[in-house]
This record gives structure tokens, sequence and C-alpha cells, in this order.
């Protein structure tokens, strides 16, 4: 079983935090996650983060602090995915890869059918 460590950045601004939903296909097709990706050779968890939101959301972060660390073991993979909360600096978070993204309260962040590892995310930062 393939195995990934990646990254997720919680943004947050005006008590809100930002969601994408996955393209169709996959496992995890059509599920919400907080956007990120797989850490490539050579970097750290925190220039993979910045590459990543740049690279699928055309835009730049800065990672203020972590959060968690969450393995989860889906059907077909596993991953290790570490979450940090970031601050948007520049840009405004168009989608390159996801299919739709919204801004949710807490109150109203289980009003979606998030990705599973992501839901152990969700617990650190509404509870």
């Amino acid at each position: 079983m393939k195995h990934y460590e990646v990254v997720a950045a919680i943004i947050e601004k005006d008590n809100k935090f930002f969601c994408c939903q996955r393209g169709p296909h996959g496992e995890c097709g059509l599920k919400w996650e907080f956007p990120g990706g797989k850490i490539e050779e050579g970097e750290t968890r925190e220039e993979a983060l910045v590459r990543e939101i740049k690279e699928e959301l055309k835009s730049k972060i800065n990672v203020d602090s972590f959060v968690t660390t969450v393995d989860y073991t889906y059907n077909t993979f596993s991953i290790t995915m570490h979450a940090y909360k970031c601050s948007l600096i520049e840009g405004k978070l168009e989608l390159s890869e996801h299919v739709n993204s919204k801004w949710l309260k807490k109150e109203d962040i289980y009003t979606v059918d998030w990705a599973e590892a992501d839901q152990r995310i969700i617990k650190k930062i509404v509870e």
C-alpha cells in the first residue's frame, strides 16, 4: 500500500476556515479538505505547504503555527498529514485543481462531506 507524507493549510480569516472540494476521481473524490499536498524530497513541511498553495491556489501564505499530525489509512493508501495554521499574504485563493471552495464558520464546518483524515484536524480546531 502506498504511503504519502502530506501537509495541509488551515487558512482562517474573519472567523472562517477555507476548505476545498476534491475532483470526482479517486477514493476521496468530491470530499472536502484543507488545501495542501505531498512533501517533495528535500523540502521541509513548511516549504512544501507554501509551494502547494502557490501551485494549487495561486496564492502566497505564511505558515504560522503547527496544529497536529494525523495518520490515516484509507482503503487504497495511507497518509501522514501535518496541519498548520496559515495566513494569506497575497492572492485570492483561485482554484486550479479543486472543483469548489468555501469559507466556513466553526458552526458550519460539518455542513460539507470532509475526507476522513481532515475530520481529525477539524476536531483539533473547533473543540
